[in-house]
């Protein structure tokens, strides 16, 4: 099993931070992996849709369909993997810690099937320093978006 858990204090209101990163629109200018997104469903976001999403990971290309799973807007987002090489399940939430301030969670977690079992340690590190990254990109963004 992968489970990974990250966290960041971004100063900047909750609401503003959870429709930025709610808006998968955005995933490519926040996230260093993600390419690109495409809508399969219509907008806006909710209980239900699909977006198809480009990355590239360890080196490689990588193609899957998020559907959503769970949405409370500015509280939390739960989406897996509909299709693609690695069931995952990813969540947001949203804590306002004041009226400028707001603590977000990202936790990636699944399980890797065939050969990527024996890597699952490793995935599991690289993804923790991915999403460092990328939590600290979404600060840098919101942080200098005031």
């Amino acid at each position: 099993m992968v489970d990974v858990l990250t966290e960041i204090i971004i100063h900047s209101p909750c609401e503003k931070v959870s429709e930025y990163a709610a808006n998968p629109d955005n995933a490519p200018k926040w996230y260093v992996n993600i390419k690109s997104v495409e809508w399969k469903t219509q907008k806006p976001l909710s209980i239900g849709s699909n977006i198809a999403f480009k990355a590239k990971f360890l080196g490689r290309d990588l193609a899957y369909i998020y559907q959503v799973i769970d949405y409370i807007p500015g509280k939390k987002l739960i989406m897996k993997t509909a299709q693609g090489p690695f069931p995952m399940e990813t969540t947001y939430t949203w804590e306002s810690l004041d009226d400028n301030s707001t603590r977000m969670t990202l936790r990636n977690k699944g399980i890797p099937t065939g050969f990527s079992k024996v890597f699952a340690p490793f995935m599991s590190l690289m993804m923790n320093r991915a999403n460092n990254k990328d939590l600290k990109k979404i600060k840098s963004i919101l942080e200098t978006k005031r």
